[in-house]
Parts: C-alpha cells; structure tokens; sequence
C-alpha cells in the first residue's frame, strides 16, 4: 500500500495528474469520460440532471488548465474569497448516452465581459453530438455580489475567443 501511494505522488508530481483534466485543443477544452451505472436511470440511459454534472466536469477542468483552480478562489488569493456561479444554461438534448459509453466533452469560451463568461459546451459520443449546451457562468464573492475577473484570467480567456 505504501508502495502504491509513493507512486501515485510520483504521476501526479510527473504532470499524469493533467491527463485526468483533459485537454486544451483548438482554442477550446476536451474531456473524456465514461458513462457507469450510477449515471444512469432504469432503463440504463443517462439521466438527464448527470449531463449537467458532465457538462460542470469539462467547465471545471478547463478553468484548470488554463490556471484557475476553484480551491485558490475559495482560499481567497484574489484578495477575498470567490466562487463561479452558473447564471443561465440552455440545453438541446438530441440523442441519450448509455451505460459504459465513453463521453467526450467538448468547452469553448464565446464571449467575456466584466464579470461573465459567455461557454458554449458539447457532450458527443464518437461522431454523434448527443448534447449542446449555452452556458452564462459569473464570478462572485461569498456574499453573491458581481465581481470583474482578475485582469489575467480575461486575458486567458481572450486569447480562447480567438
């Protein structure tokens, strides 16, 4: 057991842990996932309320990878304690996802102002697109009150709009 924890220190130190994040390609984010039993209802199809937390996967890993991490947000780094609230999200569902499928999750930024982000996310299975998604997220402080994105993050996410 000890044997197995040095080296599971020793991936996440060697960058193994990124590939769990995805990856950053075309000016946007792609993750894979794989689709277990828990994800699904009786009828072994994806329940529709868990493509929601597949969809906060891909926006979440590619905060990550472009260097904003939600646990430096809640420790308050930016100077007082910040959190991502998820404002308006559209969803088009156009075919299910089933028990062991493999998901690719697909995030790219649309647009950025002061303190929101316009994301545009798609869930496919191979080729076939299953969901598309417009999701307005903003960035708050504990209190709920509107905050403007550090100047770095904007620059990040500009050159993602390009």
């Amino acid at each position: 057991m000890i044997e197995r924890n040095r080296l599971a220190d020793h991936n996440a130190k060697t960058g193994d842990e990124k590939l769990l994040s995805g990856t950053l390609v075309n000016g946007g984010h792609r993750l894979l996932a794989r689709v277990y039993y828990a994800d699904t209802d009786f009828s072994g199809v994806v329940y529709h309320g868990r493509y929601l937390e597949f969809l906060e996967r891909g926006r979440t890993d590619f905060l990550r990878l472009t260097g904003i991490h939600h646990s430096e947000l809640a420790d308050g780094l930016h100077g007082e304690q910040l959190v991502w609230v998820v404002r308006r999200m559209k969803i088009d569902f156009r075919a299910p996802a089933r028990i062991d499928d493999v998901l690719a999750i697909e995030t790219r930024v649309e647009d950025v102002s002061g303190a929101r982000i316009h994301m545009r996310q798609a869930i496919f299975r191979e080729s076939t697109l299953l969901i598309e998604a417009e999701v307005e997220a903003a960035l708050t402080n504990n209190q709920g009150r509107p905050r403007r994105f550090p100047k770095e993050w904007k620059d990040v996410f500009l050159f993602k709009v390009l």
